[in-house]
């Protein structure tokens, strides 16, 4: 599998939308498609129309492994990028995590 950013821009009005999707994603990817997509994490953002993104990272097989889970959770899944590489200049600050499940 290859490491994927996944862009969600607006896709939640508040955290209790996003939680129920975190929730279905990860149910989705662990128990229908555990060899084609993998949640590694998400940076929840902010949006200038007030609603809530998230920059997603995922190991998938493919493009196709992405949209179709995104598909099935029923949310944006068409902005992603192959990551080159990874640069670690500090690891990310200690926060109290969202629960995906």
């Amino acid at each position: 599998m290859e490491l994927y950013v996944i862009r969600r821009p607006s896709a939640w009005a508040n955290m209790s939308e996003l939680e129920l999707a975190g929730a279905t994603s990860a149910r989705i990817g662990d128990q229908q498609m555990p060899d084609r997509v993998r949640w590694i994490r998400s940076y929840v953002v902010h949006e200038a129309d007030g609603r809530i993104g998230t920059f997603c990272i995922y190991e998938a097989r493919d493009g196709d492994s992405i949209r179709e889970h995104a598909r099935c959770v029923g949310m944006p899944g068409e902005e992603f990028y192959k990551v080159a590489t990874t640069v670690v200049v500090r690891g990310d600050p200690v926060q109290p995590p969202i629960a995906a499940e």
